[in-house]
């Protein structure tokens, strides 16, 4: 099973996630973020991974920290189950619909970060929860990932229709690159032997 247990702790957060890549799309989320905790479900349930994150942050202050070391330990969490990547897809890829909004969403496990995020939220808040924080999410799993990753918002007038997406395309295209590829079993994908 590829399995991963992660705890983070800084002076501004104390983060732990369990996470189940080979899982059926159960999660216990406690961010202490309502609006984050809906968008992770969105993760397990499209990209059938089980994921328990416990969370507590500096909320007094806002959620900046929080949101960010979340998608951080995700990532170092995500590094320890995935493994060597033999026989893996490594690419995945998924459009995702929400009524008017229309998110693409293209990963790669490459060992090398990188993220290019083209979205342009129709309002900087959604409820209470700050937008420009779902970049820093991912800009922090992907650091600790070593993905790439592509997300473009290719339409959208409401912005919850937006990360929505995002996060369901995101978590189908997840799905997709960490499955086995039934051609190359025992095989890395890549030229260089290493991802």
């Amino acid at each position: 099973m590829r399995q991963a247990q992660v705890t983070r702790n800084t002076l501004e957060t104390q983060i732990g996630i369990n996470l189940n890549l080979d899982g059926t799309g159960k999660s216990v989320l406690n961010s202490g973020i309502p609006f984050l905790d809906h968008m992770l479900d969105q993760i397990t349930r499209h990209g059938m991974i089980d994921l328990e994150i416990t969370a507590k942050g500096d909320l007094h202050i806002d959620a900046h920290h929080t949101v960010e070391d979340i998608g951080i330990t995700l990532g170092q969490a995500f590094t320890q189950a995935v493994g060597d990547k033999k026989g893996l897809r490594r690419y995945g890829h998924a459009y995702v619909p929400l009524d008017e909004a229309l998110s693409r969403v293209v990963i790669d496990l490459s060992g090398r970060p990188g993220l290019v995020f083209n979205v342009d939220f129709v309002r900087a808040r959604i409820g209470d929860f700050d937008a420009d924080l779902i970049h820093e999410f991912f800009q922090g799993f992907i650091n600790h990932a070593l993905v790439t990753l592509h997300i473009d918002n290719l339409s959208g007038k409401n912005a919850h229709h937006q990360a929505e997406t995002i996060f369901k395309a995101f978590g189908r295209a997840l799905r997709v690159a960490i499955e086995h590829d039934p051609g190359a079993v025992g095989i890395i994908p890549s030229t260089k032997g290493t991802l």
